[in-house]
């Protein structure tokens, strides 16, 4: 006849990790607009884009035609970018040109990498 087995449990057993440290609420609010703005893949195509521009930089009259979407909708898809803080607007003359914020998304892969 088997006997059933028991575990004693021990304070260092009494959780089966170690949680990292929690993120503030400012720096989460944060995150979860860059990853909203990012959740989407035209978003992230022209994310894309800019970053990997020569020039580091890029005007909405660029980005239309290889997403295929008209220059206002390019327009709203680069204010939701800008509002979280991935992309810096220039306006020059009637052409906006998009640069890169790197800083941005070196804090939301820290976030995670960390």
């Amino acid at each position: 006849m088997n006997t059933p087995a028991t575990i004693e449990s021990t304070p260092e057993a009494s959780t089966c990790c170690i949680p990292g440290q929690p993120l503030d609420d400012a720096t989460a609010q944060q995150l979860a607009r860059v990853f909203k703005a990012l959740g989407d893949p035209t978003r992230v195509k022209l994310m894309a884009m800019i970053v990997g521009s020569s020039e580091g930089e890029m005007c909405v009259c660029d980005l239309t035609e290889p997403v295929g979407l008209s220059q206002p909708t390019v327009s709203h898809h680069m204010k939701l970018l800008v509002e979280a803080g991935l992309v810096t607007r220039e306006q020059r003359g009637k052409w906006a040109y998009y640069q890169p914020t790197t800083d941005t998304l070196a804090t939301a892969a820290r976030a995670f990498l960390s």
